[in-house]
């Protein structure tokens, strides 16, 4: 039997899989880090994440050295840095903001092209007994309590 901590590691990797698979589709994209993808007040849309993606992404900021989201008050996203403006786990982005609307990075990926790596997160959403996607906000901060 899997130990959790074998579970997780192996969902994390998964998810990883996930992500360089989305990397190396030939979808057009042209993101040039203006940001405002990251306001969601702004916006009015927010990344849901499955628990694999918040799990990696919480470890991703616990790397940063922080334990606790800082305070927002604009809406923006809480690892969208308040000082320099970037992300702070860029590299280990959600997949929402992988394949986001922004109309400067060349708009929404049409969900045919990536429901199949959709299918693999909510695959590994639930091994992870997750109960689906959840908002952005919300799914990281769990993620840093367990």
């Amino acid at each position: 039997m899997k130990t959790d901590r074998e579970k997780i590691r192996r969902a994390l990797a998964e998810v990883r899989a996930v992500y360089a698979e989305l990397a190396r589709r030939p979808i057009e994209r042209n993101c040039t880090l203006l940001t405002e993808c990251c306001h969601f007040k702004l916006t009015g849309l927010t990344p849901y994440l499955t628990k694999g993606e918040a799990l990696l992404a919480a470890k991703a900021f616990r790397a940063t050295g922080r334990k606790q989201f800082p305070e927002r008050t604009d809406g923006a996203c809480p690892m969208l840095h308040p000082e320099t403006a970037r992300c702070m786990i860029y590299e280990y982005r959600p997949f929402g903001c992988r394949t986001h609307f922004c109309p400067a990075a060349g708009g929404p990926y049409a969900r045919r092209d990536v429901l199949d790596l959709i299918r693999r997160l909510e695959a590994i959403d639930a091994a992870l007994g997750g109960d689906g996607a959840r908002a952005l906000p919300g799914a990281v901060e769990a993620a840093l309590r367990e």
